[in-house]
C-alpha cells in the first residue's frame, strides 16, 4: 500500500477513537486501541467510503489489528485495480 493510503487508514482509525494519529501504528491491536465491535464496524464503513470499496462480513471478522486493516485494504484495492 502506498504511504498516502496507509496514512488515510491511520487517520480514519485515529478520528474514530479520538486519539492522535501518531498513537495509531500498524502493530497496534484493536484491543490496544480499545476498539470494540461497534467501533470496528464504524471504521470499516468509513474506510469503504474513503476508498470506494466493499469489505465483506467475513473480511471484517478477520480484522484484529491496524496492520490487518491496512493489509486487507491493500488487497481490496489491488483487486479493484485488476477489474
Amino acid at each position: 500500500m502506498n504511504e498516502e493510503a496507509r496514512e488515510r487508514v491511520l487517520t480514519i482509525i485515529a478520528k474514530a477513537r479520538h486519539v492522535p494519529v501518531e498513537t495509531v501504528t500498524l502493530d497496534k491491536t484493536f484491543a490496544d486501541l480499545q476498539i470494540d465491535s461497534l467501533d470496528a464496524i464504524s471504521i470499516v464503513f468509513e474506510i469503504e467510503e474513503e476508498f470506494k470499496i466493499a469489505v465483506s462480513d467475513e473480511q471484517m471478522a478477520s480484522l484484529r489489528s491496524v496492520g490487518d486493516v491496512v493489509q486487507g485494504i491493500d488487497k481490496l484495492l489491488a483487486a479493484k485495480a485488476e477489474s
